[in-house]
């Protein structure tokens, strides 16, 4: 079995020799950096497959530090912070985060989390090295064994499940791991209420990720990619339950959720950043 890489990003010395001591406990084999500058240099020299990283740094924030390694790199990077604020931890998965831990961190659950995005290929090009390295690949609940590998999501949106690859009107549209996954989840359940719940079992594939409100993050991001693309709305706000995905231009009208009416609501990032509770 190939040795895996983490990178802890930490300046207080009592939380990085915490993280590593857990990573190591995962078969890790951990290097640490103290500040910003430290870390992207580690980063280019050692290439990690895991960064853990605070957003609080010495001569470099974890934002800045987290946008350098992905210009990279497409490790997996999780961010571990006592910052609790929505807008940071929307600002850490537009930079490309892929999950959010808050401090103090349960060990067992950082090494829930992290198990469950090891899960999930980096790519489709990796996606044979991951099955060889790290036993067998199972399909991923957002992608079932029977769906076709090209979705027609109407409205020039196009989602190429094997080549993880989505695009708008011919123009590929640069999404990150996550977003992709959440988008395919949708796609595959076009006309059908998904809740935050079954999204966060699905995606990330613990029952530990207990923070729905990573689901409306990286919505609210996906939305924002698309709609560079064009103005076309294809994922709609249940509130208080989910995500609905509609085919653009199917002309299917008054649907209900659980039998029920409810209402559909455009959300983008700049209404998740002032706070709404959807």
């Amino acid at each position: 079995m190939q040795e895996l890489h983490a990178l802890v990003v930490e300046d207080d010395a009592d939380i990085s020799s915490a993280l590593v001591e857990t990573l190591e406990g995962a078969g890790f084999r951990v290097t640490s950096a103290r500040d910003g500058r430290e870390a992207v240099g580690v980063a280019a020299a050692d290439p990690p497959d895991l960064v853990t990283l605070d957003l609080t740094l010495p001569h470099m924030d974890g934002i800045e530090v987290c946008r350098r390694i992905r210009e990279t790199s497409d490790c997996y990077i999780v961010i571990v912070s006592a910052r609790s604020d929505e807008v940071d931890k929307l600002i850490g998965l537009e930079v490309g985060a892929d999950d959010f831990v808050l401090k103090p961190f349960s060990p067992r659950e950082l090494r829930a989390r992290v198990a469950a995005l090891f899960r999930r290929p980096r790519s489709a090009a990796g996606a044979e090295d991951a099955s060889a390295h790290r036993g067998p690949h199972v399909p991923s609940p957002s992608q079932p064994a029977d769906e076709p590998s090209t979705i027609d999501a109407g409205g020039g949106l196009v989602i190429n499940s094997a080549r993880r690859e989505v695009q708008v009107d011919g123009t590929i549209v640069d999404l990150t791991r996550i977003e992709y996954d959440v988008l395919e989840y949708l796609a595959t359940h076009l006309s059908r209420v998904c809740t935050r719940e079954e999204m966060v079992l699905a995606i990330w594939s613990s029952a530990l990720t207990h923070d729905h409100h990573l689901v409306d993050v990286h919505v609210a991001n996906l939305r924002g990619k698309l709609r560079r693309h064009s103005d076309a709305t294809w994922i709609h706000t249940i509130r208080g339950i989910g995500y609905r995905m509609d085919r653009e231009g199917g002309g299917q009208q008054d649907r209900r959720a659980g039998g029920g009416p409810y209402l559909v609501a455009r959300i983008d990032s700049e209404d998740w950043a002032r706070g709404l509770d959807f």
